[in-house]
């Protein structure tokens, strides 16, 4: 009776450790392409060119004043880890609450009770610490949710950020005066970044240093973009309200652009979802009517190397699906 429980759960644990894996890989891929992809690579670059000649003191950062837990002790600990910070500037990007401390406490938390209720379905154990690594991964995927959702929502908002600071320049206000206006009549979360950009340059921060902590808090390639040209008006001159018009049409151009990309791919991506869930749907039903039949993928020792051989070649494929239509604009 247990081996026939055990095995029934076999489908749907696999569906769920599938798909763990993918959105794993998604995630890493996402990280990976915000911090060090060719685009944010070129533009940090050229910020670091801009900036190299107005200070060379330390950075000054409101990442560095964050609490990493408020423990003490956990805190120092944290901090022996390599690149902490950037899992610190992750959370804050999303806008949630929570430290790293947390964040991790409750990964650990989640592996554990999902690894302690599967033990008592003698699951595989290779499937049993798959699920429970999936598990743990869940409150990462959920900051990776809120971060990517919080983001898009400040590239929405941007074209008109950028039209208030123009018209502001246009009716005489300096710079740090229209980021104030957007603080204070747009909506959250926008406001709350530009807020930050000019407390920072009234508590002292040069212009340049607080524009690139914005640029590093939001890793928005559009908004990277306002700050190059704000760096290079101050260096070289120009006219700044000219470029943040053009900039603004440049913008909502591309995200109406986008939208019809969307729609048009909708086929594409549905396609891409059926496909990678009709395997599953087929093992269960086949478990369903027939159990010694497809059980045999799972208790021999051949159908198991098949078994694995099968997921692989369908993590590639749903890879390469996702490549097609991902269509970046």
């Amino acid at each position: 009776m247990n081996n026939l429980m055990s095995y029934s759960f076999f489908p749907a644990f696999s569906i769920m450790a599938f798909v763990a894996v993918v959105l794993l890989i998604e995630g890493l891929y996402m990280m990976w392409n915000s911090y060090r992809g060719p685009e944010a690579t070129k533009i940090e670059q050229r910020l670091r060119a801009l900036s190299a000649s107005s200070d060379s003191t330390e950075r000054a950062s409101v990442l560095k004043n964050r609490m990493l837990s408020g423990v003490p002790a956990i805190e120092r600990s944290l901090l022996f880890i390599p690149r902490i910070h950037h899992l610190d500037r992750f959370i804050l990007q999303s806008g949630l609450d929570w430290t790293v401390a947390r964040l991790l406490s409750l990964s650990l938390l989640f592996g554990v009770v999902v690894y302690v209720m599967l033990s008592f379905a003698r699951l595989l154990p290779f499937l049993q610490s798959g699920v429970a690594l999936a598990a743990a991964f869940l409150p990462f995927a959920y900051v990776q949710w809120k971060r990517g959702r919080r983001l898009r929502v400040l590239e929405q908002q941007l074209p008109d950020a950028l039209d208030l600071i123009g018209r502001a320049l246009r009716a005489g206000h300096a710079l740090p005066s229209g980021l104030k206006m957007v603080g204070e009549e747009m909506v959250d979360p926008i406001a709350t970044e530009f807020r930050i950009t000019h407390d920072e340059i009234n508590f002292g921060i040069s212009m340049q240093q607080a524009l690139t902590n914005l640029s590093e808090r939001v890793p928005i390639t559009d908004l990277r973009y306002f700050v190059v040209a704000v760096l290079i008006q101050r260096e070289a001159g120009g006219n700044l309200t000219e470029v943040l018009g053009n900039l603004s049409n440049l913008i909502r151009n591309r995200l109406k652009f986008y939208a019809r990309v969307k729609v048009m791919t909708t086929e594409g991506r549905m396609s891409a979802w059926i496909l990678g869930a009709l395997p599953f749907a087929l093992a269960a039903l086949f478990n369903l009517v027939n159990h010694d039949f497809i059980s045999k993928l799972w208790t021999d020792p051949i159908g198991i190397k098949i078994t694995n051989v099968m997921l692989s070649i369908m993590a590639i494929g749903a890879f390469w699906l996702y490549k097609l239509i991902k269509i970046r604009v």
